[in-house]
């Protein structure tokens, strides 16, 4: 086949990947990164367009679109994917973490809190756009965090990231 048949595959602008580990940034509203972070760093922030970096071994959590960067020291908070596994805060709204997830484990035998916080969001009370760091919804991650505990517990500690 020749060249000129080819499909280019698509290309990832630069402003949307980090500028450290150079990994695909995820949208966040800027609501989500002027309440998280630090007042010193909130000195610093621009209106352009910021991004959430996934990437667990790069420090940077937020970057924006002229390469600005805020890293974990510059949060009010712990940043969940950014952690090592073990007590990380998963669900910002409703304090739940893999150590209260695994003390519910070991004294029921199961956790509710998947179950817990799809209830607080059919009632209408997360506020995952503003408190979690990513700037949506922890439910997915509650839910990986409570398979990664019950893993812990239960099946080979040597799976574990």
């Amino acid at each position: 086949m020749s060249d000129c048949c080819r499909v280019p595959a698509p290309q990832v602008a630069d402003v949307e990947r980090c500028p450290v580990s150079r990994t695909t940034g995820k949208p966040v509203e800027l609501l989500t990164v002027k309440a998280l972070l630090t007042e010193t760093a909130l000195g610093r922030l621009s209106k352009v367009a910021h991004r959430f970096c996934p990437d667990p071994s790069c420090d940077v959590v937020y970057f924006d679109a002229e390469r600005a960067t805020y890293g974990r020291r510059e949060l009010r908070v712990p940043v969940w994917q950014k952690e090592a596994f073990g007590d990380r805060t998963v669900c910002y709204c409703f304090g739940v973490s893999e150590e209260s997830i695994r003390a519910e484990i070991q004294t029921t035998g199961r956790s509710g809190a998947t179950q817990c916080v799809r209830a607080h969001i059919a009632a209408g009370r997360c506020a995952c756009e503003v408190r979690n760091p990513r700037g949506a919804c922890c439910l997915g991650d509650v839910a990986a965090a409570v398979k990664r505990v019950e893993l812990e517990l239960h099946g080979s500690a040597a799976t574990l990231r």
